[in-house]
């Protein structure tokens, strides 16, 4: 007890808590430890649940005395950290022992009736439940123990990262476990199936009955093990899942061979113990594939977990270090061979080189990486040899921030999933009633009680609502990952319904549909000023500003190498531009419509050319008159006509829409084909410029990088954020492209458009599935055994078909 962390031994519980318990093995030791917890002082109730080795404790009792209480019995104690949330915030949890849609539904209404819980979304996919909570909330402990009580195993995941490690490892070993088992099944079903392939060969091959049951018993209580206690659960719960309508279904098959072969008057009677073993064995194959199939959905996560370099070489006190990329701290200045991956986000500080982005941007081309220049944690470095200073690690990093976006999508529920879940929390049930309408029927006809039950078993097997779970989450794993590859985050399934019947695309110029790397192109001053007065005095102005305009200004004054006066009293005009006091006067700095509204009449004797430039006006507020303008061009990118023309092919107009002047907008717009142009709008312009296009009709998507682009992006059916954009812009919108090529704004459409189109897909056939299967298996025209085979390949053919995204590619890398 001394070694544990102060924080432990000073905890209290107040309401529940979970201890992991090791070491029990029957019985009896659950009943030694729940006496012993019990008589701690304070406690009020103890459960103990040898399945998943845990116990809940409610009461108020310090945590030492309940792990020195379990110790005394001769176990081990720990306990898990779920310890209750005192503000809001999002809490994800791993969910075990799920199979179906009944079982998310279940799992949802659970972790629902919680207090403090304002919504639940649970993915069958990936095994996780992200829940939201409110302020006052009653914390993991009853999100857990409310789980629990729904019949499942939950666990707070607190590393994203080494939870899916774990994951994997988990799904791995079960696999194999699975592999074993089901094989041993199909070993022990082949004399059955022996057995039905002769008859119509007029063959007999007939098992003696005790032989029939001595197979069958194996594999329905042996292999099938597994399916009681989740439909145990499910009915103790008031609810039903896939385990229960299997459970159900078999052992009807086999207790009606039970009964034929007890009041049989032939030595060899028609039994129906194939039918019970067959079934077995099929859903437990269809598990397998189900399992390997989503272990491909799930690729995408892995391949990024794998990206980075497992160590990296530190320069210390003009040393080299190898230690752990998991050690490195922001300021560590790494040493990066030719060929190497960079550990971490960071900065060139010596040398110059390549960088291979392509795995995380999608970028082909190598980047060139000199003295000062950003370089990405994973990315590869070609034939220089750099030192990078760390500026960026852990959840901080380009590659962090990636996996995050990947997995918000995955675990995100998308619309249609709603009515989806409605359909699943009533599935069971109704599958119960129509088998039992089955029986009816058939017996109302006139039928034997034999074939009533093997059909109403025939309609209980063949339900599966396990392609209806994995419909939706299979297809956003697999599309999500896939775009991730190619260097496009999708941040949530949200964005995926809202990309269909796209019809209109609005770009923002700068950093958009041009380099973003603007350069004083003219300088113009009035009487009585100079050039480099004009410079000095607005670069001075826009220190206080981020803008992309104002660093070209700066730049230029450096390159003259101006010295900048101290200024005072900043002001920010919302896109305007700013203004401030220098050197006695009152300057503003910006467009005409800042000078205007000062009611500054702009005059300039100076000849200027400024067409197809951005204008940035200086004047002096306190008297009145303009001292000069400054033409600023920033050039059109290379991709951007190319741009404009995929998404002209794909039927998708485009728009620019730009706080710019109207020459500098439309210059840009005419170099890249687009003929519809919204000029010198201020940023809450923008956003009401995209409301009235959507009050008109269109479907709009927004693409910009600017924190004045992110009420337009937040305003449009799908914001779509360039990679070099500011963190508000990719915060706002719904889908981020890693690299600043605009030619992936088709790309992002296309790839959510494939998506939404694979569940549609997915949910027509799980839904045709069972409109079809259902009927046919109630009106007699199917067996048990072929029921069994069709409910096991349901939900693999949906997975599969999830599948068929990964061979997804962009256009122009389709086109090579």
């Amino acid at each position: 007890m001394d070694d544990m962390p102060p924080a432990t031994q000073d905890a209290a519980i107040t309401a529940e808590t979970l201890l992991d318990i090791e070491g029990m093995h029957c019985a009896g030791c659950v009943g030694r430890v729940e006496k012993a917890l019990v008589s701690v002082p304070g406690v009020t109730m103890a459960a103990v649940n040898l399945a998943n080795a845990t116990a809940r404790i409610g009461g108020a009792v310090d945590l030492p005395d309940l792990i020195a209480a379990v110790e005394q019995t001769g176990f081990a104690a720990s306990p898990r950290d779920t310890g209750a949330l005192a503000t809001a915030g999002e809490l994800e949890l791993g969910v075990e022992g799920m199979t179906c849609a009944s079982c998310v539904g279940r799992v949802e209404g659970a972790l629902g009736a919680v207090a403090g819980v304002e919504t639940a979304n649970v993915n069958l996919a990936n095994g996780r439940a992200r829940v939201t909570l409110g302020t006052g909330n009653a914390g993991a402990a009853a999100l857990l123990a409310a789980v629990e009580q729904a019949g499942y195993a939950a666990h707070v995941i607190s590393d994203p990262g080494a939870e899916e490690r774990e994951r994997e490892a988990r799904a791995a070993e079960t696999l194999r476990r699975d592999l074993w088992t089901v094989s041993l099944a199909g070993l022990l079903t082949l004399p059955f199936v022996l057995q039905m392939a002769a008859t119509p060969l007029g063959l007999s091959l007939a098992l003696p009955p005790w032989l029939q049951w001595l197979l069958a018993s194996a594999v329905q209580f042996g292999a099938g093990a597994r399916f009681y206690g989740p439909a145990w659960r499910a009915l103790k719960a008031k609810s039903g899942n896939m385990e229960l309508l299997v459970v159900m279904g078999t052992l009807a098959a086999y207790g009606l061979s039970l009964w034929q072969w007890a009041v049989a008057e032939v030595a060899t009677p028609h039994l129906y113990f194939e039918a019970s073993a067959a079934v077995v064995t099929l859903v437990l194959l269809g598990r397998v594939l189900e399992a390997r199939a989503k272990r491909g959905a799930a690729e995408a996560m892995r391949a990024l977990g794998k990206l980075r370099p497992e160590r990296a070489q530190v320069l210390r006190d003009g040393r080299e270090f190898q230690v752990p990329t998991d050690a490195l701290v922001v300021g560590d200045v790494t040493l990066v061979r030719p060929g190497e991956r960079f550990p971490a986000d960071g900065e060139v500080i010596d040398g110059a080189t390549q960088a291979d982005e392509s795995l995380l941007t999608g970028e082909s081309r190598p980047l060139d990486k000199r003295l000062g220049d950003a370089v990405t944690g994973a990315s590869v470095n070609g034939d220089g040899l750099v030192q990078v200073r760390i500026t960026a690690v852990g959840a901080e990093s380009a590659l962090a921030r990636i996996a995050r976006a990947v997995e918000d999508a995955q675990s995100a529920k998308a619309p249609v999933q709603k009515m989806v879940d409605r359909v699943a929390a009533v599935f069971v049930p109704i599958v119960v009633c129509i088998a039992v309408v089955t029986a009816v029927g058939w017996l109302a006809v006139g039928a034997s009680a034999e074939t009533a039950l093997v059909n109403a078993v025939t309609v209980l097997v063949i339900a599966c609502p396990c392609a209806l779970g994995l419909a939706t989450p299979a297809a956003i794993m697999v599309g999500s990952g896939v775009a991730a590859r190619h260097g496009i985050l999708i941040r949530n399934a949200e964005a995926l319904e809202a990309a269909r019947d796209l019809d209109l695309v609005v770009f923002d110029k700068t950093g958009t549909l041009t380099e973003g790397r603007p350069q004083v192109r003219l300088v113009a001053a009035a009487d009585g000023q100079t050039e480099d007065d004009v410079l000095r005095l607005t670069a001075a102005v826009q220190q206080g500003s981020a803008h992309p305009l104002a660093e070209a200004i700066r730049r230029a004054a450096e390159e003259r190498a101006l010295d900048l006066p101290a200024i005072s009293d900043f002001q920010n005009h919302t896109g305007r531009g700013v203004a401030a006091e220098t050197e006695g006067r009152s300057l503003l700095i910006g467009s005409r419509r800042l000078l205007e509204e000062a009611g500054i009449e702009i005059t300039l004797d100076a000849p200027t050319d400024l067409s197809g430039l951005s204008e940035v006006w200086i004047a002096d507020g306190g008297a009145g008159r303009v001292l000069g303008v400054i033409g600023i061009g920033d050039a059109v990118r290379a991709e951007a006509a190319a741009a404009v023309a995929a998404l002209a092919a794909s039927g998708i107009g485009a728009m620019l829409l730009s706080g710019d002047n109207r020459a500098s907008a439309q210059a840009a717009a005419e170099a890249v084909g687009i003929d519809r142009v919204e000029a010198e709008v201020l940023p809450e312009g923008k956003a009401e410029v995209i409301a009235a296009l959507r009050a008109a009709g269109h479907r709009v998507a927004m693409v910009g990088d600017g924190i004045n682009d992110a009420p337009a992006l937040g305003a449009a059916d799908v914001g779509i954020a360039m990679g070099g954009g500011t963190d508000v812009a990719r915060q706002t919108a719904g889908i981020t492209l890693m690299s600043d090529d605009p030619r992936r704004v088709a790309d992002a459409i296309a790839i959510a458009d494939a998506t939404r189109r694979k569940i549609k897909e997915n949910l027509f056939w799980a839904f045709a599935y069972n409109v079809v299967a259902l009927p046919a298996a109630a009106l007699g025209l199917l067996n048990p055994i072929v029921a069994g085979a069709a409910m096991a390949l349901s939900s693999v053919s949906v997975v599969t078909n999830a599948l068929r995204l990964k061979r997804w590619r962009p256009q122009a890398e389709a086109r090579r």
